[in-house]
């Protein structure tokens, strides 16, 4: 068994043409700074886990071609098992690799172990449709963790939308009080975003869910593997259908991208609602300590720089999207060397969302109520106005004219500095005579709630239900979440 040449550091390339996977045709090695400009290893070194798996699926797929002996297939898969080992337990041996990517680093280390038939697994293969197949193996795992951080987070939403059914607040539009509605109510509408991303993340993991092993550079391969079995065995539902699109589609990290985007978006506007509702001015929500900072000057203050934190990292997830899709735009067919630079900004956006997901989750469920402070603003008359409207409208007022009957109400309630709540009935017969004296019984909180009891509303058997429903959806998510490929339980998407 021959070794080959081994090199240390990372400042000099390769001196032979046979330690790079590409050399032959080449009389003189890589300029040092370029060849390390063009090395990805740096960051595709994540893939390493994805990156031995495919080469065990490809081994048994090469057996099945007559390429490889069953002890061949034996020997390579015992070798890829010493550097997963070593791998995982030495990571300066990465450190101290010159190799050029993560394809390289592992024909390197089965040269070194088992000879010249080390290159034998390379037959038939490109780092094309390599890197491919490790990138959706990656993007399946790294959506499947989301998903369950995701859920997490929905189930904190749920937790508190439970504990506090009844609890009332004022509603609002443009962040001007409109009508009551339950706490519970707005918990479970933040809810239902996180949980359309949920499907946006299930929508990632199929797109990324078919296998471009055998597509070769971008003709195919040219030896009888088996494509389906290959599939199968690394974790995907099917092989990709076209060799030349399967090595140049980066579509299912688009979509991943575009699902932790919006994921993103979702967690910056909960955080500006807790930012705001956490403030002297409206002192609905009580910070937790594990969540919040001081300041370096004023002793009084608890800032909520979890809540800031998760708005201002929001733009980072989002322009990793914009980046991948500049890469891409300009692009012709088949693979160009630009698709080097679409691995860092998606493992950048899921490492901060999936961070984001993690500490909002914490800090909601460690947010405490100021339930008397809720049940005061929700309180005020004004909050009953619409509730007012809709009192003319049963008794035969057309809408429309309700609506401005109730608004010259409260006009005259202005003017006269008073809450229109308080004008004695006469005064209010003068507007409209239908105004009666059992207005004061239909003009209350509880009546104004139960009111909007249709299905989605936010009268409290309303939300009851959708509590309830809400947990059947989150129980589907949580089920789907977890690794779901060949590399389960290797942690490589964390």
């Amino acid at each position: 068994m021959t070794s080959a040449p081994k090199y240390k550091g990372t400042a000099k390339p390769p001196a032979k043409s046979e330690e790079k996977l590409w050399g032959g045709r080449f009389a003189r090695p890589p300029d040092e700074a370029f060849y390390e400009f063009q090395r990805s290893f740096r960051f595709d070194r994540r893939l390493l886990p994805y990156e031995l798996a495919v080469d065990r699926a490809w081994a048994c797929a090469l057996e099945g071609a007559g390429i490889l002996s069953a002890t061949e297939v034996r020997q390579i898969h015992a070798a890829l098992d010493q550097i997963a080992e070593r791998a995982a337990a030495d990571p300066a041996w990465l450190d101290a690799s010159a190799a050029e990517d993560v394809h390289h680093f592992v024909e390197l280390a089965l040269v070194e172990r088992l000879g010249p038939l080390g290159y034998k697994l390379h037959t038939g293969r490109s780092r094309n449709e390599l890197v491919a197949t490790d990138f959706r193996l990656f993007i399946k795992d790294a959506a499947a963790a989301m998903r369950g951080g995701v859920a997490a987070l929905v189930g904190a939403l749920a937790d508190q939308a439970e504990r506090h059914l009844g609890v009332p607040m004022p509603g609002m539009t443009h962040l001007q009080h409109g009508q009551p509605i339950l706490f519970s109510h707005f918990l479970l509408a933040h809810a239902e975003a996180f949980l359309r991303d949920a499907d946006r993340l299930g929508v990632a993991i199929a797109s990324a869910d078919a296998c471009p092993m055998g597509s070769g550079a971008l003709a195919g391969c040219a030896f009888p593997v088996d494509r389906a079995a290959i599939a199968r065995e690394l974790g995907f539902a099917r092989p990709t259908a076209n060799s030349l699109d399967a090595v140049s589609d980066r579509d299912f990290a688009l979509d991943y991208l575009f699902a932790l985007a919006g994921l993103a978006t979702h967690l910056s506007r909960l955080a500006e609602d807790f930012v705001l509702f956490a403030s002297q001015e409206f002192g609905f929500l009580v910070l937790p300590d594990e969540f919040s900072t001081g300041s370096s000057l004023m002793p009084q203050k608890k800032n909520p720089d979890a809540w800031e934190l998760t708005r201002g990292k929001t733009g980072r997830t989002t322009s990793a999207l914009f980046a991948l899709l500049t890469t891409l735009k300009g692009l012709p067919s088949g693979y160009q060397r630009d698709l080097q630079e679409d691995k860092e900004p998606v493992f950048a956006a899921h490492e901060q969302a999936l961070a984001l997901v993690q500490v909002v989750a914490g800090a909601v469920a460690a947010t405490h109520l100021n339930e008397e402070r809720l049940r005061a603003a929700a309180s005020d008359p004004a909050l009953l106005a619409t509730e007012a409207a809709h009192y003319l409208v049963r008794r035969g007022v057309p809408f429309r004219q309700a609506h401005e009957i109730v608004g010259k109400v409260i006009r005259e309630a202005e003017r006269s500095g008073q809450s229109w709540a308080d004008l004695p009935p006469a005064k209010l017969k003068a507007f409209s005579p239908l105004f009666a004296e059992d207005l004061r019984d239909a003009l209350t909180l509880e009546s104004a709630l139960a009111s909007c009891a249709v299905p989605g509303g936010t009268a409290p058997e309303a939300v009851r239900a959708a509590l309830a429903e809400c947990r059947a959806r989150l129980g589907a998510v949580a089920k789907a979440s977890g690794p779901a490929n060949a590399t389960r339980g290797k942690g490589a998407a964390r």
